[in-house]
């Protein structure tokens, strides 16, 4: 059975390990954190091993980056490519009760939690989340780092761009896009394209205008 490593002491990290141990496919050796005070505390029967830097002292393990925010774990994954890192020491988790027929693509280091469905022609890109019961129609294609909460559910043909987040219950309608680094909120349903790094919330989803604060210097008594 091959070593495995996760990354970051997160509730993800966490149902992670629980989903490998129970189907067996990997064994779990640890966790690498930055947070200084987690050295040596075991986290559901696992050791925090060290820090993320520390994944370079492991090179026969694979390992998993178990960050919620795609834009964390694409951070992360620089960070260690800069530590000479490949691609190739990246698992891939799926839960035995993920359907998936041949013809779809699940690229390295991602995630695939209980009752996911790909129903044709689907491409995932590498370090993809995705949360429980989420559904993935014909032909979507999800680019590196995208994180789908639990229910999520899109549309045939849809294109979900580079670290986007959809929020839980949220739904894409068939041949629309989320762009780059946007944002869908928690069940809002997306009719149309969905520009990189917006936030789009509400039924039909819509843009929220950034918030703009005015902060006055108070005098000095």
């Amino acid at each position: 059975m091959s070593e495995l490593i996760l990354i970051s002491v997160s509730g993800l990290a966490r149902e992670v390990l629980a989903m490998v141990r129970s189907s067996g496919q990997y064994d779990v050796v640890g966790l690498l954190d930055d947070d200084q005070e987690l050295a040596g505390v075991i986290v559901d029967g696992a050791p925090v091993l060290g820090s993320i830097d520390d994944a370079a002292n492991y090179p026969h393990a694979f390992l998993l980056v178990c960050l919620a925010s795609g834009k964390a774990r694409e951070a992360v994954v620089e960070r260690l490519t800069s530590l000479g890192i490949h691609e190739s020491r990246y698992a891939t988790a799926i839960d035995p009760s993920v359907q998936y027929p041949e013809g779809c693509r699940i690229g390295r280091g991602s995630i695939l939690l209980r009752n996911v469905t790909l129903t044709t022609a689907v491409t995932l890109g590498s370090h993809v989340v995705a949360m429980p019961s989420v559904t993935l129609a014909y032909d979507d294609d999800v680019a590196d780092f995208a994180t789908f909460a639990a229910g999520v559910s899109l549309g045939g043909g849809v294109r979900i761009g580079k670290a986007a987040s959809l929020g839980m219950n949220s739904s894409v309608r068939e041949r629309t896009s989320v762009g780059d680094y946007a944002t869908v909120g928690m069940g809002a349903a997306v009719l149309s394209n969905v520009p990189d790094e917006e936030t789009w919330v509400g039924v039909p989803a819509h843009e929220i205008e950034p918030s703009i604060f005015t902060f006055t210097k108070e005098p000095k008594p």
